[in-house]
């Protein structure tokens, strides 16, 4: 029997693309393609159950070592998503996020990705944050070398760093850490993804590819959800 409230931060590792598309003979790239809509009706869900903050693994930054052909796509990909899609996220009232460098990015992706944060950065809804080039540790690096960096000019103190103020310098300072991990494909890892922000996240693992992943499979994650009780260390 399910007891608990909706989680206010669900965030999500989309794995099994190129296994979707493996198991049916076709090329990796069209196992993406596919995965694009799964992101679309995922977020469409998500929007209708009024979740404050949804977060997605999209490209890593270890991705850039996959073969060139493949990355190249991916990339065409997120242009075309954001291009094709920037319509519905401003009737949706969905506000865009972006997790991640766009520095290494074609100029085209990057202009895709700031008109789609620009348009929406008003919207009140449902907050997509795309985690792109985006590695935890490097987050974590960043984070710590703006810190020394305060310290060197003599604005804060060592002892001053608190966990409040270490969070403040990390790229998910405006939201609330995941309440739930979602990962498909079955892999039971985080793989470098929001590490210190996953400390006392829930976390639901499910054979299902994203391909597959579909609106009854989010209800039932959140379903598997509010029937745990968190702690938080505590009894």
């Amino acid at each position: 029997m399910e007891h608990g409230s909706l989680p206010r931060h669900i965030a999500i590792i989309m794995d099994g693309n190129g296994r979707w598309a493996k198991k049916r003979g076709l090329p990796r790239v069209l196992g993406h393609r596919e995965g694009m809509t799964a992101l679309h009706r995922t977020l469409e869900e998500a929007a209708r159950l009024d979740i404050p903050f949804l977060t997605v693994y999209a490209f890593s930054t270890e991705n850039w070592q996959r073969p060139a052909q493949e990355v190249s796509y991916l990339m065409g990909l997120i242009e075309e998503y954001m291009k094709k899609e920037i319509k519905e996220l401003e009737r949706n009232n969905i506000q865009v996020k972006i997790l991640g460098s766009l520095s290494p990015l074609p100029e085209k992706a990057q202009d895709a990705l700031r008109q789609a944060t620009e348009r929406t950065s008003s919207n009140t809804g449902t907050t997509l944050s795309v985690a792109l080039n985006y590695g935890g540790r490097t987050e974590l690096v960043m984070a710590a070398r703006r810190l020394a960096q305060a310290v060197l000019a003599g604005e804060l103190a060592p002892e001053e760093i608190t966990e409040e103020i270490f969070a403040a310098q990390l790229e998910t300072r405006q939201m609330p850490d995941p309440d739930l991990l979602i990962r498909t494909g079955g892999e039971k890892r985080i793989s470098n993804f929001l590490l210190w922000q996953l400390a006392y996240t829930e976390l639901y693992v499910t054979p299902k590819l994203w391909p597959e992943f579909t609106a009854a499979d989010l209800q039932e994650a959140i379903g598997d959800y509010k029937r745990r009780t968190r702690r938080f260390g505590k009894i």
